[in-house]
């Protein structure tokens, strides 16, 4: 793209750069003849003569590792301090170091490339030397000598206001180059604009406190449900010293919008209160860092009491794979609505504020229409794009406002990507922390000179998770820019609502567009998919539960984290991720099963076949039902058919046997079936399968239960013979009293009948399967 934002007329058109050059190689065609006459080389020239000669550069490795002030004023000193390390094999002698003054730059490509050659090549501007520069006796190959150089603004004679290239310079001499030259430079930037802007730019910085996931979907079985995490880096990430820590205590001294992802605060608070850390081989142990973290979250409720806070839906998930695949499967946007919805609550709950949730911030600020059309699907109407994505047009001739309309009343904010993108690198070098500080500062001056009677709202977003060099050198450069002359904080709201400029584009680009890498770091469709079959699989689970809060609520947010932007570029742990989300899920439907069971045997046309429910949760269970069914209906009936149906209820922790009536019209082999269903049909669990073997009744059982009754009847008739005449002899010898003091009573006569008492049905205390030949109830 063409460079959009430079000052017009500082440099050459690209055709009178080509006419000067032509000439150039026209004016020296003459003396190239006359050197090729002397035997001469062009480019080469008499080892004689020091000018001409390679220069060093690359002998001595120059590090300017600070630069006080970032941008100096009147009656300032500028001070740089760095190393000397010789890098050759020969000692440096009769040398010094010494600032170099170039001119002023004439846009922000210009800064971007005199970046791109901070180190080496020709020494450039006028040496700041004499009692400025510091001599250098000897500097012995391989070693380092540390230098500190103080020059008063008025010496450097600075100009009009802009942003100068400021190098430091080695100069001396080796063994085989006996001559003064220049060794080694680096160069870096000097903003200078003393007095205050008439029209200052209005700069808003984005501070986000986001994370990596860290807890699992498993709870305790405790009251609290005890949360378990991965491991224990985030109580690292928020002690003393740590990024989250860091990030935390430099926002807090800068005017910053603070965007925060629910999750962070959600697994923070669960660490307040005893958690479980998930050890490599499955087994858990104590965390012990509930002090960090109530401390932690104590500081940032009182970082944010009085100021506008940006929550991104719950675990900050990834729109642009969620549009990109996650939209080929059924319900995967349902999970950014609910992700929306809880990004809400957690900070209602845990900071006390009410949290602004209508920003939407994809990858990278990389947008296409598929992204934007996701991103305000569960209620965002803005989305944080990124000024590398939403490129203006090549005519534009300076940095436009962050606000733009890009239709269905949707706004992009788009940030600007210098500035965002300036520090992305190894900040824990302090050369490259104070080189990445001057170029922040000087693009930054570079926009307000641009238009300086244009007044323009500019957004600035890092990378997500700076690590805490990042964010210290992030908060220098936004400290001196905050106590610049060029510009002042605003919110993001603010600058979101500001008018954008009529030249601005606002045409989203296509998907073509979308960049590559960024492509190759999404979650595939298989992700969805998985979210999508363990998500079914809750919702089957849930509605049997008597308290579905314990279960929702986790495996909700841990199906959110299972989208999360965090995942870019670690599939394989986003994966391990899925899959143990999913297998703690079936191990908890697991506990709620049917028993397995044996053979049964039916000795008589109907009987009683028990089937035991066994509940191994916490909670009881309910709103199951259990069917039992005959694969032979006009053999073994179940109720009046071949099938019934029974309701089932059972309390954690128990078992309970469910009786069904069945009735056997032939002898044989039945295979059954019991399967527990949902009230909506669905069903739960595995089937199981068991043999009900019927033996009816026989005519030889029959003619041997006849002669039964037949001798029955003649003992009877026996008997009754035998009384009737001892009655008749008594009546001739006269009455007489009874053994029991009744008269004609015979012994046991007037006894109450005491039959058994019925066995009463109980829950059965063995839940392993029946015995081989179990017999029902008759």
């Amino acid at each position: 793209m063409a460079e959009a934002a430079d000052f017009q007329g500082m440099t050459p058109s690209p055709a009178r750069r080509r006419w000067r050059r032509t000439g150039a190689l026209l004016a020296g065609a003459p003396l190239l003849a006359v050197l090729t006459l002397l035997g001469g080389s062009p480019g080469f020239a008499s080892p004689r003569t020091p000018a001409a000669d390679p220069i060093g550069t690359s002998t001595v490795d120059v590090a300017v590792n600070s630069l006080t002030p970032s941008a100096p004023g009147d009656g300032d000193t500028v001070t740089v301090t760095g190393t000397l390390t010789n890098d050759s094999k020969q000692a440096v002698t009769n040398a010094h170091v010494a600032l170099r003054l170039g001119s002023v730059l004439g846009g922000r490509a210009s800064i971007d490339n005199a970046s791109r050659h901070a180190a080496g090549g020709a020494p450039d501007g006028r040496e700041i030397g004499g009692k400025y520069a510091k001599k250098i006796s000897k500097l012995d190959p391989g070693a380092t000598q540390g230098f500190s150089l103080s020059v008063p603004v008025k010496e450097l004679d600075l100009g009009a206001d802009g942003v100068y290239q400021l190098g430091v310079a080695l100069t001396g001499q080796t063994a085989t180059q006996q001559y003064q030259q220049t060794l080694g430079i680096q160069r870096t930037f000097l903003p200078w604009q003393p007095e205050a802007a008439d029209t200052k730019t209005k700069t808003t910085f984005l501070w986000p406190l986001i994370s990596q996931t860290h807890l699992t979907a498993e709870t305790g079985s405790d009251e609290q449900q005890t949360r378990v995490f991965h491991d224990d880096s985030l109580a690292k990430e928020i002690a003393p010293g740590g990024r989250l820590q860091q990030m935390l205590s430099l926002g807090t001294a800068l005017d910053v919008t603070w965007v925060v992802d629910p999750d962070l605060l959600a697994s923070v608070d669960a660490m307040t209160r005893p958690y479980k850390i998930k050890q490599p081989d499955g087994t858990e142990i104590n965390g012990k860092n509930q002090t960090v973290a109530k401390q932690w979250l104590n500081d940032l409720k009182n970082a944010v009491a009085d100021q506008k806070v940006v929550a991104l839906p719950f675990a900050d998930p990834d729109l642009a794979s969620l549009a990109h695949n996650g939209t080929k499967v059924t319900g995967s946007l349902g999970h950014l609505k609910d992700a929306t919805d809880a990004a809400t609550t957690t900070v209602e709950t845990v900071l006390h504020v009410k949290p602004d949730t209508s920003y939407a911030w994809p990858v990278d600020g990389a947008i296409d229409p598929s992204i934007v059309n996701v991103a305000t699907s569960a209620g965002a109407d803005k989305v944080i794009a990124r000024s590398d994505s939403l490129q203006e047009p090549s005519g534009l001739p300076y940095t436009p406002s962050a606000a733009r309309p890009i239709g269905s009343g949707t706004t992009a904010v788009v940030t600007d990507a210098r500035l965002s993108e300036a520090f992305e690198g190894d900040m824990t070098k302090a050369e490259n922390s104070t080189l990445a500080v001057q170029q922040f500062l000087a693009q930054s001056l570079t926009i307000n000179l641009q238009e300086p009677d244009n007044e323009r709202n500019i957004v600035v977003a890092p990378q997500r998770m700076p690590s805490a060099s990042q964010a210290q050198s992030m908060a220098q450069a936004i400290k001196a820019e905050q106590d610049s002359s060029w510009s002042e904080s605003e919110s993001l709201a603010a600058a979101t609502k500001a008018d954008p400029d009529a030249d601005a584009t606002t045409r989203v680009p296509s998907s073509r567009s979308y960049p590559s890498y960024l492509r190759k770091q999404e979650l595939p469709t298989s992700a969805f998919q998985a979210i999508q079959d363990t998500q079914t699989k809750l919702t089957n689970f849930q509605v049997i539960l008597s308290d579905p809060s314990r279960v929702v609520t986790p495996f909700g947010r841990a199906m959110d984290r299972q989208m999360s932007t965090s995942w870019r570029g670690r599939p394989a742990e986003a994966r391990a991720y899925r899959d143990d989300v999913a297998d703690y899920l079936t191990a908890l439907t697991k506990r709620v099963r049917l028993i397995d069971k044996s053979e049964a045997k039916l000795s008589g046309r109907s009987a009683t076949i028990p089937v035991t429910v066994q509940n191994n949760l916490v909670q009881g269970v309910d709103h199951l039902v259990l069917r039992l069914t005959s694969t032979n209906g006009t053999r073994l009936k179940i109720g009046d058919g071949p099938y019934h149906e029974q309701p089932v209820k059972v309390a954690g922790g128990h078992s309970q046997s469910v009786k069904f009536t069945t009735n056997s019209n032939a002898n044989g082999r039945v295979p059954v079936f019991a399967q527990l269903y949902t009230e909506d049909g669905q069903p739960y669990g595995p089937e199981v399968r068991f043999d009900v073997t019927v033996t009816e009744i026989t005519p030889t059982v029959m003619l041997v239960m006849a002669g039964g009754v037949l001798l029955l009847v003649l003992a009877g008739f026996r008997m009754y013979t035998q009384r009737k005449r001892a009655a008749a002899q008594r009546t001739e010898e006269g009455p007489d009293d009874g053994p029991n003091g009744d008269p004609g009573s015979e012994p046991g006569e007037g006894d109450p009948e005491q039959p058994s008492d019925p066995t009463p049905e109980t829950a059965p205390e063995n839940t392993d399967a029946s015995g081989t030949g179990e017999r029902v109830d008759r």
